[in-house]
Formats: structure tokens, C-alpha cells, sequence
């Protein structure tokens, strides 16, 4: 949030890895039609409060950033923490495929990972030699 006037907002700023541009809004607009409006307002903004220094048009720009602006984030935990998070009843099986695919996809690329975060799997596995 504090670098957001630090580069262009272009859409390589977003998650898209499964944006549909072409997805009919109403009649006229297309999800891409509307990103591509988001995208020049929020770099309108940018530029304005470059410009300015008007603290008013830093705090719009925060206001209107969509749900998929990638931000950077440092996250602090432990394979137990992980054990939690990639439970079936958690985040395996999430709808959002964030969740679904790359952040259990890192996980499993852990050393360790099948044996402290994906035990059930093994033990899935042996029950099912068992019968």
C-alpha cells in the first residue's frame, strides 16, 4: 500500500490466471471492457497524486484497488500452522483456486510436506491397501 505510487498500474498488477476478458457484463461491457476502465482510473489516480502530493488522491486509489491487486506479504508459520491450513476441511478443497492449487501446490513442494502436512493422504493410502 505504501509503494502503490512507485510503478504503473497496469494489468500485469492483477491476478488473472483465470480471468475471463471476454465475459458478457450486460449488452455493451465485457469484464475486460471494465478492468481496462478500473485500471486507467487507478492510474489516473496514481499520476494525480504524483503530481500533486495530494494525499486525497493516494487515499482514493487505495479505496477503489479491486480484490485482485497482487500485494507482497511476509508470513510467519510453522508445519503445524501449514497441517491446519491444508486440511481437507480447510483449504484443500477451497473454491477459490488460489487456495485450491498454488498455495497447496507450494506447500506440497515443502521438505517433509507428505509426512507433516499431508499425513491423512498416507494414511488414506494404506487403509486403502489394507482392504
Amino acid at each position: 500500500m505504501h509503494k502503490i505510487h512507485s510503478a504503473p498500474i497496469t494489468w500485469d498488477c492483477f491476478e488473472l490466471d483465470d480471468f475471463q476478458n471476454d465475459l458478457p457484463i450486460n449488452d455493451k461491457w465485457t469484464a475486460g471492457m471494465i478492468g481496462g476502465f478500473m485500471i486507467q482510473m487507478l492510474e489516473k489516480l496514481r499520476l494525480k497524486y504524483l503530481e500533486t502530493g495530494d494525499a486525497s488522491y493516494w487515499k482514493e486509489l487505495i479505496r477503489w484497488l479491486p480484490e485482485g491487486w497482487l500485494q507482497k506479504r511476509t508470513v510467519t508459520m510453522n508445519y503445524e500452522n501449514l497441517l491446519s491450513i491444508c486440511s481437507k476441511s480447510q483449504r484443500r478443497n477451497h473454491k477459490l483456486s488460489e487456495w485450491r492449487e498454488s498455495f497447496i501446490n507450494w506447500a506440497r513442494s515443502l521438505p517433509y510436506a507428505q509426512e507433516l502436512i499431508f499425513i491423512d493422504e498416507i494414511e488414506e493410502e494404506k487403509d486403502g491397501e489394507r482392504s
